[in-house]
């Protein structure tokens, strides 16, 4: 009881993580890129200028982490059970691979560039390249985020089935009138 309790707390924690952090890619993708991007390097000049006090690093390095620790406990809560491992397992592996691999590997280099070193650094067409490359590179992170929700859902929603009490299936009769002659009656229990 207290494993299925515990399991139950993991999937909802990594479906409701894994979601916020899918949600937050997809509104990068259609409020914030396409005015970061569209013209750089004036455009990221501006962007530096707009995201003084808050912005996309500040909230997906929590998120993530807190995808990543919900789902390898999901993981590890659910490994024995072969209708759930490979679910929770799979959302696991594409979320860090996606978001946190690539991420480190591909985006963090090209935001030092475009968002950390100092204006002037570097010629408008090597940011223009840089910039391009980063929105191209973001459709793997945003797959991989639809990826990792649905999984993750699929998982929860297969446990929430495997561990809902069973409904007795007796069957229904419709009432029948007390005016109803007999023959009445028995096609209506049918």
């Amino acid at each position: 009881m207290v494993r299925t309790r515990l399991t139950w707390i993991a999937l909802i924690a990594m479906v409701w993580a894994a979601m916020m952090s899918f949600g937050g890619v997809a509104a990068e993708t259609v409020m914030l890129y396409p005015n970061v991007f569209n013209d750089a390097p004036a455009s990221l000049d501006r962007a530096r200028e707009f995201l003084v006090h808050g912005g996309p690093h500040d909230y997906f390095p929590p998120l993530g982490a807190s995808v990543i620790l919900s789902s390898v406990a999901a993981t590890l809560l659910t490994w024995r059970d072969r209708r759930l491992r490979w679910w929770v397992a799979g959302a696991t592996a594409v979320f860090v691979v996606c978001e946190f691999l690539f991420s480190a590997v591909f985006f963090w280099p090209r935001n030092e560039i475009m968002f950390v070193d100092p204006p002037g650094t570097h010629s408008a067409e090597y940011l223009r390249q840089v910039a391009a490359e980063f929105v191209a590179g973001h459709w793997v992170r945003f797959a991989g985020g639809a990826v990792t929700a649905v999984l993750a859902f699929v998982a929860l929603l297969k446990f929430v089935r495997s561990t809902a009490p069973a409904v007795a299936s007796a069957p229904v009769s419709a009432p029948v009138p007390d005016s109803a002659p007999a023959s009445t009656a028995s096609e209506v229990t049918r």
